[in-house]
C-alpha cells in the first residue's frame, strides 16, 4: 500500500529518482512552511489577505508536486485537504467541495472500510453538497458517512443521530 500511497505520475518519460527524492523533499519542506504560516496567520491577523496567501501555498504546491506525484499521493492529499480547510474557513464551498471530490477516492483506498478519516470526508461532502443545493449527492454522501460511523461508534451513537436529523430537516 506505500506504492500507492507514494504513487508518481505515470509519463512516457517517467521522473528520474532523484527527480522524485528531491520532489520528496520540496513536499516536506512546503508542509512544514505551510504548518508554521498557518499557524502564524491564525494567530497573529485571521483576515482574508493571509488566508489568500495560504491557498496560494497549496495551489502553488500542488502544481509543483502534480508533475510528479499522482493525485492520490500523501503528499499532494495532505495539501489538497490543506486547501479545503482554507475554503471552508473562507465559506468558498465550491472550492472546498472541488478539493473534497478530490480527496475522497484515495482516501477509501488508503484507509480500511470503516475509517473515521473516510466518514469526515463523506460528512464534509454531504454538508458542502448540501450548501449548494445538490440534495441527490448530499444524502448520498451522508448515507456514506453514516454507514461508516455506524460500524466504528455504534448505531446509537448521538454523531450519527445528529446526521440523521440533518437528513430529515433537509
Amino acid at each position: 500500500q506505500d506504492k500507492e500511497k507514494l504513487e508518481i505520475c505515470k509519463l512516457s518519460d517517467p521522473p528520474s529518482a532523484e527527480t522524485v527524492k528531491d520532489m520528496i523533499k520540496y513536499a516536506r519542506n512546503v508542509i512544514e512552511e505551510f504548518r508554521r504560516a498557518k499557524h502564524y496567520k491564525y494567530i497573529l491577523c485571521l483576515t482574508l489577505t493571509p488566508l489568500v496567501e495560504l491557498l496560494e501555498i497549496c495551489e502553488l504546491s500542488l502544481d509543483k508536486m502534480g508533475a510528479v506525484f499522482e493525485d492520490s499521493n500523501v503528499y499532494m492529499l495532505h495539501m489538497m485537504y490543506q486547501a479545503m480547510g482554507v475554503c471552508l474557513y473562507v465559506q468558498d464551498w465550491e472550492g472546498a467541495l472541488c478539493y473534497g471530490q478530490k480527496i475522497i477516492r484515495p482516501y477509501s483506498k488508503h484507509y480500511p472500510s470503516y475509517s473515521l478519516n473516510v466518514a469526515s470526508m463523506w460528512l464534509k461532502l454531504g454538508r458542502l453538497y448540501m450548501a449548494l443545493k445538490n440534495r441527490t449527492a448530499g444524502v448520498k454522501a451522508l448515507k456514506r458517512a453514516i454507514a461508516i460511523m455506524e460500524v466504528a461508534h455504534g448505531k446509537d451513537h448521538p454523531y450519527i443521530s445528529e446526521i440523521k436529523k440533518e437528513l430529515e430537516d433537509h
